[in-house]
C-alpha cells in the first residue's frame, strides 16, 4: 500500500526553476552502495522504452563523491556526471546509503537542498532516505524505509514520521520507499503520476512486474528486536511482550512494567521502535498468527486466542488490513504452495490441532485470496487511539 499524502498541497504546487526539466531524472550514487537498489532508477528511467508506450526520460547519473565508486559486490563504477549536472533535474533519485549511522557528505546534502528549493521532486529508496533525512527534507514528513532500518531512522531523525507499514510514500515533492522491490514500485508510480496508468502499465509488462501491489511492509516484518533497544530499559518490556503474546493483555501493562506513565512509554517506544506501542502490538499479534496458520492446524478461533486477541473477529480484521487477505484464505493459499507432506500430525494433542513446524521462509509473493482493492490514502491520519481495537476495548488487539 502507498501512502499517498496531499497534507501539504503547497509543495506539490511548487514550480521548477528555469533550468530545471521535469523530464530530466538524476541518479545520485555514492561509494559502497548496493547494486541492486541502484540499478533500479537506472532502468527505469535510462532505457528508452518509447516502442512499448513509455514515454521517454533523460537520465543523469551523478557521482555524490570522489569517484570510482565501488558497489557492496566489489564492482568499481564511474558516474559520467558530477553533482553539478543535478542543477539541470526535475527529478532526482537518491536509491541507496552505504551506512545508517554515518553522515553523507555535506556537498551532496547541499545539492540536495537546493534541487528541493527549486522545486525538484526529490526521491529516496530505500537506505536512501537517510540521506533524504540528513539533508532535513523529511522533516516533520511522513516516510518510509525499509523496515529492519525504520527503528534507527526515527530514533536518528525523531521529527520524521516514519511509518515502516508502507511500501511507499508520496509527499508530494519528497517520495521515499521501503527496500529493494518497493524502489519498483515507487519508481513506477512517479511514472504513473507523470504520463498515466497505460504508460506505468506497459513499463510494469516490460519489467515483468504487477503495475501495482496492495498491501505492505506488514507481511515482512521480523519480530526481532531493533539493535538499538538491546541496552535500552525498554528492551525487557520488549521481550516480555513477545513472550506473552499468547496473554491478553493492553499497552498499559506494558507502560506499568516500565514504571511509566501511557503517554511517556508511548513517546519512549515510538523513539526506539519508529512505531506507536499498539500499532506494534497488533502487529506482533498478526505475525504470530501467520505463522501458526502455516504451521499448526490450529482453527481461526483457536488461533485467535493463542495469539492474545480477544475474538476471531478482532484477528481477522487485524489480520485483513495487515495482510490483506482473511486467515482462512491466507492459510489455504500458503498451503496450495507447501508440499503436501510438510504437516505432521500431533498424536499428543486431543483436538486434532498439528504439532507446530520447524520455523520456515514463508512465500516471497504470496498473492492472497479476496485480496483487499488497492487503495491510495490521500492524507496521513494518525491511528485513533482506539481505531484498531475491538469496540468495548481501551486497547488491547
Amino acid at each position: 500500500m502507498s501512502h499517498d499524502s496531499t497534507a501539504a498541497p503547497e509543495a506539490a504546487a511548487r514550480k521548477l526553476s528555469g533550468r530545471r526539466r521535469k523530464e530530466i531524472v538524476a541518479v545520485l550514487l555514492f561509494s559502497g552502495g548496493p547494486i541492486f537498489e541502484s540499478s533500479i532508477p537506472l532502468s527505469v528511467f535510462g532505457i528508452d522504452r518509447q516502442d512499448a508506450g513509455v514515454p521517454r526520460y533523460r537520465l543523469l547519473v551523478c557521482a555524490g563523491e570522489e569517484g570510482p565508486l565501488r558497489t557492496t559486490g566489489g564492482l568499481e563504477l564511474t558516474a559520467p556526471q558530477g553533482l553539478e549536472a543535478i542543477s539541470r533535474a526535475g527529478t532526482v533519485v537518491v536509491p541507496a546509503w552505504r551506512s545508517i549511522t554515518s553522515p553523507p557528505p555535506e556537498e551532496a546534502l547541499d545539492a540536495l537542498r537546493r534541487a528541493h528549493e527549486e522545486g525538484a521532486r526529490i526521491v529516496g529508496l530505500c537506505t536512501g532516505a537517510f540521506v533524504l533525512a540528513a539533508a532535513g527534507l523529511l522533516d516533520g514528513r511522513p516516510a518510509t524505509t525499509h523496515w529492519m532500518y525504520a527503528p534507527t531512522l526515527a530514533k536518528r531523525y525523531p521529527s520524521v514520521h516514519v511509518d515502516p507499514r508502507e511500501l511507499f510514500v508520496d509527499d508530494g515533492d519528497v517520495l521515499t520507499s521501503a527496500g529493494t522491490a518497493a524502489g519498483i514500485d515507487l519508481c513506477l508510480h512517479i511514472v504513473r503520476t507523470d504520463h498515466g496508468n497505460e504508460a506505468a502499465g506497459a513499463l510494469a509488462r516490460r519489467l515483468v512486474v504487477p503495475p501495482r501491489r496492495s498491501g505492505g511492509q506488514e507481511r515482512y516484518l521480523d519480530r526481532s528486536l531493533p539493535e538499538e533497544i538491546g541496552a535500552d530499559p525498554l528492551a525487557e518490556v520488549v521481550a516480555w511482550a513477545l513472550e506473552h503474546l499468547h496473554e491478553q493483555f493492553d499497552v498499559e501493562t506494558l507502560a506499568a512494567r516500565a514504571y511509566m506513565s501511557r503517554r511517556t512509554f508511548d513517546r519512549r517506544f515510538r523513539s526506539l521502535t519508529g512505531s506507536a506501542p499498539l500499532q506494534w502490538l497488533i502487529t506482533q499479534r498478526v505475525l504470530q498468527a501467520q505463522r501458526l496458520l502455516e504451521t499448526s492446524d490450529y482453527s481461526v478461533d483457536e488461533v485467535a486466542g493463542r495469539c492474545g486477541f480477544r475474538s476471531p473477529v478482532a484477528l481477522r480484521g487485524h489480520f485483513r488490513r495487515q495482510l490483506g487477505s482473511s486467515p482462512a484464505a491466507y492459510r489455504a493459499a500458503y498451503r496450495a504452495r507447501r508440499p503436501q507432506g510438510d504437516r505432521q500430525p500431533d498424536p499428543d494433542t486431543s483436538a486434532g490441532a498439528s504439532r507446530p513446524l520447524p520455523p520456515s521462509d514463508p512465500p516471497a509473493a504470496l498473492p492472497p485470496e479476496n485480496a483487499v482493492p488497492f487503495q491510495t490514502r490521500r492524507t496521513a491520519t494518525p491511528m485513533p487511539a482506539g481505531a484498531a481495537s475491538v469496540p468495548g476495548q481501551r486497547s488491547a488487539p
